[in-house]
């Protein structure tokens, strides 16, 4: 009897334990919660306002332009266009978003992280290569070349990247597990902070000399 007890008890824990361990955004209680910005509408969730889900449309869980290719000719030949609770309001509380990606020759998604969400690829079109890096202490760089129809994921939180090294240009839709995954590029975060992180902090995180730190800081990070 104490031995049954002690396994149907484990077994509620997980069921309880388990939505809590594993979910991102929060589950939603109601068919939907499309948001909107005025506060008349009145139940605030998951940083947005709800509609009443009577007056809910088709077009509030509708986007379009997927299809078309995104303008690649800035420094990083990179253009994404994205599918957040922002553009598709539908999305609120559901827990996903996507976007799709553009590279030109030689196009680059620079090393970052998505705080709130775990990301998975696909590619549509040309080759891709991608990698993450693990947690400290091990710091391994995981890497793989895409090809066509190829999939791959970068677990929640680990830096990671995309670069097209080939003369072809290269299209990939990504899916995230979270209406408003967040992204941080790592370059822009530590050398293009406002205000900005101290030098002497800098140099000596990164062993390189102030006037390098001091000349990363004034390069323009904000498109990257």
């Amino acid at each position: 009897m104490d031995t049954h007890f002690h396994f149907l008890f484990a077994l509620i824990f997980l069921a309880l334990a388990t939505p809590i361990a594993f979910a991102n955004d929060p589950s939603p209680l109601q068919d939907t919660c499309v948001a909107v910005n005025d506060s008349k509408y009145g139940v605030f969730v998951n940083g947005k306002f709800c509609k009443n889900p009577k007056l809910a449309t088709a077009d509030d869980f509708f986007f379009a332009g997927l299809d078309i290719y995104g303008n690649t000719s800035n420094r990083l030949g990179l253009a994404v266009n994205p599918v957040t609770v922002d553009q598709l309001p539908g999305l609120n509380t559901l827990g996903l978003s996507m976007s799709r990606l553009d590279f030109a020759p030689y196009g680059l998604n620079p090393p970052h992280i998505h705080p709130r969400g775990t990301e998975i690829i696909t590619v549509l079109e040309g080759t891709l290569y991608v990698g993450f890096v693990t947690s400290n202490p091990d710091n391994r760089l995981i890497t793989k070349v895409l090809n066509k129809g190829d999939v791959f994921v970068f677990p929640i939180g680990l830096i990671h990247f995309k670069y097209n090294k080939w003369k072809t240009n290269a299209v990939a839709i990504a899916f995230l597990n979270s209406q408003s995954a967040g992204v941080i590029t790592i370059a822009n975060a530590v050398f293009g902070s406002k205000p900005s992180i101290s030098d002497d902090v800098l140099a000596k995180a990164f062993q390189l000399d102030k006037k390098v730190v001091d000349y990363l800081q004034a390069q323009s990070w904000g498109d990257n």
